[in-house]
């Protein structure tokens, strides 16, 4: 499982002066990058050679708030990979306590010039990346 720290900044709290809900999305889409590239998946070399991953998905389950200037790691990783559709699962846990925060998944496809691609045929080098993760994540 890759790992993504991150520190809860004050200009994404609200009223209450927890993170407010829509920055959880943004949070797992920085861990989501971040671990493409820990991957050796680039998604930045990805989109310039046409490939992308929108998401097709995505759920959260809020368990508890975190706060200004409090730091979280955010446990990634995959649970289901076809070549065609990738479906990650996220935990942002407390840094200090490991208490669980969020709970979330998302899934996503691959999209070359406006349609679905399989990774499998027609880019075998990231499919291969993808494969070589999953079968030695829970080692």
């Amino acid at each position: 499982m890759i790992t993504y720290e991150r520190k809860a900044f004050y200009h994404e709290t609200d009223q209450m002066g927890v993170i407010h809900h829509s920055n959880y999305f943004r949070w797992l889409e920085e861990a989501r990058v971040y671990f493409l590239d820990e991957l050796g998946l680039s998604y930045k070399h990805m989109e310039e050679i046409g490939i992308i991953s929108p998401v097709v998905s995505i759920a959260a389950e809020y368990k508890k708030p975190v706060k200004f200037d409090e730091i979280v790691v955010i446990y990634i990783r995959i649970t289901k990979y076809t070549g065609i559709k990738l479906e990650l699962e996220y935990e942002i846990r407390d840094k200090a306590t490991n208490e669980l925060m969020v709970k979330a998944e998302s899934k996503h496809c691959f999209i070359k010039n406006n349609s679905v691609i399989s990774l499998k045929r027609e880019y075998p080098e990231f499919n291969n990346k993808f494969l070589e993760y999953v079968e030695n994540q829970d080692n």
